[in-house]
């Protein structure tokens, strides 16, 4: 797994991608808690975002090399057969 002296860049990336899903989860969790429901669809496409961001970092926790556009966006997938 990369690390921050090894792999500065890809390692802030790794941290951001984490930072942004425990933000977004933290907000749906708030707003859920506050009205005490929330709509299905909203619900499904806020938590596909979530899983964007886990995907991108769990994918990317062995990339040592820069990531090109493509790349990036495969990482971002939701993983098939699951």
């Amino acid at each position: 797994m990369i690390n921050n002296q090894n792999n500065p860049v890809n390692w802030a990336m790794l941290l951001y991608e984490l930072s942004d899903a425990h933000e977004d989860l933290g907000n749906i969790f708030n707003e859920m808690n506050d009205a005490g429901k929330i709509d299905e669809v909203d619900f499904r496409i806020r938590l596909g975002h979530i899983y964007s961001h886990l995907n991108a970092a769990w994918n990317s926790r062995n990339r040592e090399s820069e990531t090109t556009d493509k790349e990036y966006e495969g990482e971002r997938q939701f993983p098939r057969g699951f």
